[in-house]
């Protein structure tokens, strides 16, 4: 089971990049050539916002089913804190990818509230960008180009 999901984690990874980008980069361009907020750009923020959470709700399962996770009673918090690998996908890499969701969400809650065009790519330029970059910065990039 914990390969199963490990494997659809990491392909579902490849969507929240993918759909995360292309809504910061319409939110930006969008933002920087004034043009009106529509029903394509709501539907292009609000996937990236679904896309992330389903990811949120895998990497939870994966978290608590992963050989990892018997790390912290084995060898305690102390050795995995001190272990490069442990705190990455212990650590790092969960907080990241919350703080990563939670700026999604508030930049999508946010932009919901304001009333005209320039005001609402503004916020998901801002917070999807920074969400992208957040997730981008704790990826275990040699784990999961490779499927490991």
């Amino acid at each position: 089971m914990y390969e199963s999901i490990k494997i659809v984690h990491s392909y579902w990874a490849y969507l929240v990049v993918l759909i995360l980008l292309l809504a910061s980069i319409n939110a930006i361009s969008k933002y920087a050539s004034k043009k009106p907020y529509g029903a394509k750009d709501f539907r292009i923020s609000l996937f990236a916002l679904i896309v992330s959470h389903i990811q949120l709700l895998i990497g939870i399962i994966l978290y608590f089913i992963s050989p990892y996770f018997e790390a912290f009673s084995s060898v305690g918090m102390g050795d995995v804190m001190k272990n490069s690998t442990l705190r990455l996908y212990l650590i790092e890499h969960p907080f990241t990818m919350i703080v990563s969701i939670v700026l999604i969400t508030v930049g999508y809650s946010k932009h919901k509230k304001k009333l005209s065009s320039t005001p609402k790519f503004k916020l998901l330029a801002i917070f999807y960008t920074i969400a992208l970059l957040v997730l981008l910065s704790r990826v275990p990039w040699s784990a999961w180009l490779n499927l490991n």
